[in-house]
């Protein structure tokens, strides 16, 4: 018993001490005081982290009598926040725990690129709180920059970079700077007559009342101008005639304006106003929210070439009685223009091809096959960009929506099945590996065939029995499927997959615009005989862009190489490069573009509606069927045709266009080339 009592009481006896400890220790913290440095420590870490509620918890009483803390935040927050400031360093130069003046220099990031600013100064004070001495902030505006006084303002100055142009080998602006009718209205004179006036409006510049009526009740002065719509200055007559409304005015602010119409709109592309997203995927690349940035086309695609970079220019407004009497730099960074652009584009050529392909779904390139540069790259249908940078009325929104959009699929950048045109490649393949002997006669009977019955059902069918035996060159000129089905069968899967790797088909094109691959296959490889005889004629699976086969046809124009294709003018000659060596012998080139001439000049060649007196023709036309199985007989047709000059080979040109079983095939294609040929070479000599 006496053993218990006792333990009881050492237990009792050593809670007390640790007791008496614990508030002797917790005692002795509460009464010891933060130096000045320990204190301007804290309030630095706050500021650092932009905590302005913290950083005001800190102020003396003083401090805190001449500003509220709502002012004060708010105060640091726009200030900060217009300025872009972030990654704040703050160094104290002082040691002394007991300074009553602490000089400090500052660091951070702005708008206007690093700023380092020195001559900062905390005045530090003991003040009583609840009897006890404690430091804190004497705060002042100098606190935020040591020349600042209370009425002082901080500022930020856009010092505008143009973005840079973009034009065709002739000098011909297709993307420039210029201005546009920013056509609004002053509220104070429009009201009077307010719902005539919307609905007058509204009609003249074909847009829905709401879309005048939502800025009207969101404008809180009436004395303003409420900017509407911009408009391309060339609309004279819609300008004129919404000026006749009271209360209509105008204004001609800067403006991205594009030249080249539809024709170019999928091309250039166009640009606007950054979003959120883009702009979290380009930090700290010197975007900011009111950017604007290339959205489609050249003008993505060239956007780190082209983007101007603003200038900035933060600096302290000295006010006396509100009006700034003094600039005083903080920070200062200079524009930098965009870079401007020649592209190897004829402009004028474009729009040709584009008029010519009236409004038909498909695509066009043509290339100069000696230099690679690409003098046309056509999608149709297409959208006028400036209706992105000014706006769209209610009439062509309707179209678009009614067209299901079509307007935007960019076509030239897509692959598809070449027909026909890929027989130049089975040519190739052949004449190369030994396979085809041009002059050999085969003797086919009907217009379908198959090698044995292991076929089932399917056949190769042909257009046209010449009715006799046919060679290459005929094979050309009738474009005979069966003849070009059996030579793939003789050149084998992998002489043909190899071959098709020389030509750079699989691989990325060399050039800026994303380009779609072409392809033998989905998966580069050739499941049985059937899927390498329909090949032979560009059915299968097999997929080409329309500058993928132009670049091939420009290989029996070179001696066999291909050119690096490019969008940008050479200048000089000496910067073409080759970009396949050697894909067909100089020899076999002869020989495909004798008949490839032939398939023009002959009355019996498919492409012989395209002859024009006077220049020397060659080329292909091509009909691809869009089956769903090998048994379908009802899929669409592409219709395609392939046509450059033979003297002094300065264009090759292909033209694809969609849904042609009801229109001729490609035969449907013709006329639209040969006025495209007649404008080039006859209308304009080649130039």
């Amino acid at each position: 018993m006496r053993k218990t009592n006792s333990k009881r009481l050492f237990i009792a006896l050593v809670a007390v001490i640790i007791l008496i400890l614990s508030t002797f220790v917790l005692g002795g913290c509460s009464f010891k005081q933060k130096n000045s440095v320990e204190t301007f420590n804290t309030y630095k870490d706050y500021w650092q982290k932009k905590d302005y509620k913290g950083m005001y918890s800190m102020l003396s009483n003083e401090a805190k009598a001449k500003i509220s803390e709502k002012n004060f935040i708010d105060r640091y927050s726009n200030i900060y926040s217009g300025i872009e400031a972030n990654n704040i360093s703050i160094n104290a130069e002082s040691t002394d725990k007991n300074a009553e003046k602490i000089p400090f220099s500052l660091t951070m990031t702005t708008a206007a690129g690093e700023v380092a600013v020195k001559g900062y100064e905390a005045d530090m004070v003991k003040e009583k709180v609840d009897n006890k001495k404690i430091w804190a902030i004497n705060w002042s505006e100098k606190m935020i920059f040591p020349q600042m006084e209370s009425q002082d303002k901080v500022r930020v100055e856009t010092i505008a970079a143009k973005r840079g142009e973009i034009y065709d080998r002739n000098g011909y602006g297709l993307a420039i700077n210029g201005t546009v009718v920013t056509i609004g209205i002053k509220p104070a004179d429009f009201n009077a007559n307010k719902e005539a006036n919307t609905t007058n409006l509204a009609k003249i510049l074909d847009i829905k009342p709401s879309a005048i009526e939502d800025k009207l009740k969101a404008d809180s002065n009436p004395e303003h101008f409420l900017p509407i719509v911009n408009i391309s200055a060339d609309k004279k007559d819609i300008i004129a005639e919404a000026m006749k409304i009271p209360g209509v005015i105008y204004q001609k602010p800067n403006n991205r304006i594009y030249q080249g119409g539809e024709a170019m709109g999928s091309l250039i592309g166009y640009v606007g106003p950054i979003t959120a997203e883009e702009l979290k995927k380009l930090h700290g690349q010197g975007y900011s929210s009111t950017s604007s940035i290339g959205k489609r086309g050249l003008e993505q695609v060239y956007e780190n070439k082209l983007r101007a970079k603003d200038g900035k220019f933060i600096y302290i407004s000295k006010q006396k009685d509100g009006v700034e009497t003094e600039k005083i730099q903080i920070a200062k960074t200079e524009p930098k223009n965009g870079e401007n652009i020649t592209l190897s584009i004829d402009a004028e050529l474009q729009k040709n091809i584009y008029e010519n392909m009236n409004g038909e779904k498909g695509a066009s390139t043509a290339i100069n096959p000696k230099t690679g540069e690409i003098l046309a790259m056509v999608s149709s249908p297409s959208f006028d960009p400036n209706l992105f940078t000014t706006y769209a009325p209610e009439s062509i929104k309707t179209q678009w929506e009614k067209d299901k959009n079509i307007q935007f699929d960019n076509r030239f950048k897509a692959a598809y099945a070449p027909g026909s045109a890929f027989k130049l490649f089975t040519a190739i393949a052949g004449l190369e590996k030994g396979s085809i002997n041009p002059s050999e006669a085969i003797n086919i009977q009907g217009n379908q065939w198959q090698p044995s019955g292991s076929w089932g059902a399917y056949k190769v069918t042909r257009v046209v029995d010449p009715g006799k035996p046919i060679d290459l060159k005929n094979a050309f000129i009738y474009s005979d499927n069966i003849y070009f089905a059996q030579q793939a069968l003789k050149i084998g899967k992998e002489t043909f997959i190899a071959k098709a790797k020389d030509f750079g088909i699989g691989e990325t094109l060399p050039i800026d615009y994303p380009i779609a691959k072409s392809q033998i296959s989905a998966d580069n490889s050739i499941k049985n005989d059937i899927q390498l005889a329909d090949s032979g004629y560009g059915q299968g699976q097999v997929l080409m862009s329309p500058l993928h086969v132009a670049l091939m046809y420009s290989a029996v124009l070179n001696k066999g190489d291909i050119m690096t294709p490019t969008l940008q003018l050479q200048k000089d000659k000496a910067a073409a490069k080759v970009w396949k060596k050697g894909v067909v012998s100089e020899k076999n080139a002869n020989i495909l573009l004798e008949d490839l001439t032939e398939v023009i000049e002959n009355p019996s060649g498919t492409g012989h509606g395209v002859k024009i007196p006077g220049v020397a023709l060659a080329g292909k036309t091509g009909t691809a069927e869009l089956k769903k199985s090998v048994e379908d007989t009802s899929g669409e047709e592409y219709g395609w045709l392939v046509s450059m000059n033979t003297d002094n080979p300065k264009m090759v040109l292909v033209t694809m266009i969609e849904d042609v079983r009801s229109k001729g095939g490609s035969h449907y294609v013709i006329p639209m080339q040969k006025k495209v040929l007649e404008y080039y070479f006859i209308q304009r000599g080649g130039h």
